[in-house]
């Protein structure tokens, strides 16, 4: 099996018509000058020398701003500079990040042309009131037509959610899960907001008038959205903002993070959170009194069972007064455990 390979390139607030309260694309990115030809080219040469693996399937992302919303001269640049190596075999295709309401048929027409695969849409929510208290400028009805027609011009789907938008609850962010599903993507990314330093929503927070969710909470919600992408088997590629010399622990001096659910392991929490239920379920199904268990995983999963800090085990025992243990079994697929019962309480 190919082993996949991202080349990120962030074009910071190009494209974008507004500042979305949450949103500061120069902090966020570590970005601010504008990426020339030069620039793609010489950071998908950087990043070939270092791929150590052969067998290999690259892509060149474009991240950050609105890639289609930039001038379309500017888009033919830097797409044709990615270009010239999928024409010499060394890139495998290209990935855009884009607003659903900057997508149209001439656009994904001139996207073919340059070898771009995958397009993920920053939907946000699904929620029309909480889209305009975000000032984000477009509709879930944006999302649907966007979404359709990228569909329907072979590209692979991808959306971007967040949790903890002002005024957005748990229902509302179940129901864009739910929502999203419907629209077929292929993956999907789940952002947790984080109040970052120079957006309309520090000022919103500094003046009490937001509070952002803390890590428990996002944790919570990011698990019951995995589940529904999971059953679905839509491949939810990122769980958490990407940590970055800015993006990373508010008491850190060059952090832009002033509050919210930051962690270095969300998305860790979040499977480990999801493993627990599933763990506990079967717990509660034994019809016999238990004390010790092992848990059998493949090995592939075994992190996320013990949990951060073994954090699954901890609440296992404080919770059943059963100890447990995690042991690997590659016989087992993954996503799949097995519980042995290696000691039960005598009547």
């Amino acid at each position: 099996m190919k082993k996949e390979y991202i080349i990120p390139i962030f074009v910071p607030h190009r494209g974008c018509p507004n500042d979305c309260t949450f949103c500061n694309q120069k902090k966020i990115s570590g970005e601010t000058k504008i990426v020339t030809a030069d620039d793609v080219k010489s950071t998908i040469e950087y990043y070939l020398k270092n791929f150590k693996q052969k067998d290999k399937y690259v892509e060149v992302a474009f991240f950050g701003g609105s890639f289609t919303g930039i001038e379309t001269d500017k888009q033919e640049e830097l797409l044709s500079a990615a270009y010239e190596f999928i024409l010499t075999k060394k890139v495998d295709s290209i990935r855009i990040s884009t607003r659903p309401d900057y997508i149209s048929k001439d656009t994904l027409k001139r996207l073919k042309r340059y070898g771009v695969k995958t397009i993920e849409l920053g939907v946000q929510s699904t929620n029309n009131y909480v889209l305009e208290k975000a000032k984000r400028g477009h509709t879930f009805e944006d999302v649907v037509n966007a979404s359709k027609l990228i569909r329907k011009h072979g590209f692979t789907l991808g959306h971007q959610m967040m949790i903890g938008l002002p005024e957005s609850t748990r229902a509302d962010e179940i129901k864009t899960a739910k929502d999203l599903i419907k629209l077929k993507p292929k993956i999907v990314r789940i952002y947790p907001v984080l109040v970052i330093n120079g957006t309309e929503l520090e000022e919103s927070y500094r003046s009490g008038a937001y509070e952002p969710l803390n890590v428990e909470q996002a944790v919570e919600v990011s698990k019951d959205l995995l589940a529904l992408f999971n059953k679905k088997k839509i491949k939810v590629i990122r769980v958490g903002l990407q940590n970055t010399n800015e993006i990373t622990d508010p008491n850190n001096k060059n952090s832009q993070v002033v509050a919210g659910p930051y962690h270095p392991a969300f998305r860790q929490l979040v499977e480990s959170a999801l493993w627990y239920d599933n763990i506990a379920e079967k717990i509660k199904s034994l019809n016999m009194k238990v004390k010790k268990i092992k848990v059998e995983v493949n090995s592939s999963d075994i992190n996320n069972v013990v949990g951060h800090k073994k954090s699954n085990i901890k609440k296992i025992k404080d919770t059943y007064g059963i100890d447990a243990s995690v042991k690997v079994n590659n016989r087992i697929k993954c996503g799949k455990f097995k519980i042995i019962i290696v000691n039960q309480a005598v009547n």
